[in-house]
């Protein structure tokens, strides 16, 4: 069973739910204003995709080393300020972003993702804390409406600040949208009505429990499902700027996609709604087969050109079905004597995905065209597919 929620929780669940899912959009609206714009600096200043590819591979391993020590910085700092501690990063990655090229464009690159990360661990812990087993569904689909408003917004309004003369107000932006998710975690936190109480349970190391982690099954499928769909967004958010800039059409159809395929997050409760008739684990498998078989469609357009946006939409559509109901295997199959501990694994799947991108990237341009690396994605998200078949259906 998930541990007793204080009283107030139990009365206020609705609005517990709702204030997490509010903070949470605040963050993504800080990361989302600077999402396309990262990709076409660094492709404007470092000349070619491979380059790209290792300055985020740079960034992804200082990213692990953060996130790996999430339990040091808890026991030094308590959870709440570690929640703080990421706005902290995503204001400094504005900054260096800006300034920064080279290496120190590549931390820049790493903080954001480290700022995300350890956002990520703190909301998987406080939801899974505060929010019923029986409510994960309601709650993850009604966060997605929150966060689709925000990516609606902030790709789109962060290239369009960015193709205008005064260039730094979409980096000001995003740390004062920083700011206010802190400011916000902090009412709720010591405000009048607590929502977010401080945590009961104290993590352990995960380097003591990824082989226990890894020997349950459900859980190791799990991973995988949030790997393939965390891969294939890093490759939207990256890639996809590019190819639309590639396939000869201005830079404000860059914020234009990433906002569309943000605003398909607004399918959320559709999606939720099929889970409950015909099965999580069914729609999870038809998600990844939907955005496996789509992406492989991208490879086969070859060189980029505006009818492959069709398929790259198509692909997202699958995605948006992984972002509803991806956790959730994780979140009603992990035992909840070990849930803090297997939450500090599993939360290794964006730092696994943005390791494991720019590697696949980099290892197919040593040998083939871009296009192929279209086709090696597709490959996972169908192995992923497949595997997804084996999780429990009670799920």
């Amino acid at each position: 069973m998930f541990h007793r929620r204080p009283l107030g929780l139990n009365t206020l669940s609705i609005d517990a739910g709702g204030s997490i899912a509010r903070m949470a959009s605040i963050e993504g609206f800080a990361r989302a204003l600077l999402i396309g714009i990262v990709p076409l600096v660094a492709l404007e200043a470092l000349g070619s995709k491979a380059a790209v590819a290792q300055t985020y591979l740079i960034g992804a391993f200082f990213t692990l080393a953060i996130t790996l020590n999430f339990s040091l910085l808890e026991k030094w700092i308590k959870r709440r300020r570690v929640v703080l501690l990421s706005g902290v990063f995503l204001i400094a990655a504005a900054l260096v972003l800006y300034v920064g090229s080279g290496l120190v464009f590549a931390l820049g690159i790493g903080l954001r993702a480290a700022a995300a990360s350890l956002f990520s661990v703190c909301l998987s812990l406080y939801i899974m804390d505060y929010i019923g087993k029986r409510e994960l569904a309601h709650s993850e689909s009604r966060r997605m409406l929150y966060n689709g408003a925000a990516w609606l917004v902030g790709p789109s309004l962060g290239l369009w600040l960015w193709s205008t003369p005064f260039k730094p107000a979409v980096y000001i932006l995003s740390a004062l949208s920083a700011l206010v998710m802190m400011r916000y975690f902090w009412i709720l936190r010591f405000g009048e009505n607590k929502i977010v109480r401080a945590a009961k349970s104290v993590p352990s190391n995960p380097l003591r429990i990824i082989p226990r982690y890894f020997q349950q099954s459900n859980l190791r499928i799990a991973y995988l499902i949030t790997v393939s769909r965390s891969t294939f967004w890093i490759t939207v958010f990256v890639y996809g700027p590019i190819y639309v800039v590639e396939a000869g059409l201005p830079v404000w159809v860059a914020g234009l996609f990433l906002s569309t395929v943000s605003a398909l997050l607004f399918l959320s409760l559709i999606i939720r709604q099929m889970a409950e008739r015909f099965g999580t684990r069914t729609i999870i498998f038809v998600s990844l087969l939907l955005c496996g078989t789509s992406i492989i469609a991208v490879g086969l357009t070859g060189e980029p050109r505006p009818m492959g946006l069709a398929f790259w939409l198509i692909a997202t559509l699958g995605a948006v079905g992984l972002d509803v109901l991806g956790n959730i295997p994780f979140m009603r199959l992990v035992k909840p004597r070990e849930r803090t501990e297997m939450t500090m694994v599993f939360s290794t799947w964006r730092e696994m995905s943005e390791l494991l991108n720019p590697l696949l990237v980099s290892m197919v341009l040593l040998f083939f065209p871009f296009e192929m690396f279209y086709f090696v994605l597709g490959a996972c998200l169908l192995f992923a597919a497949y595997f997804s078949t084996h999780l429990p259906r009670r799920i």
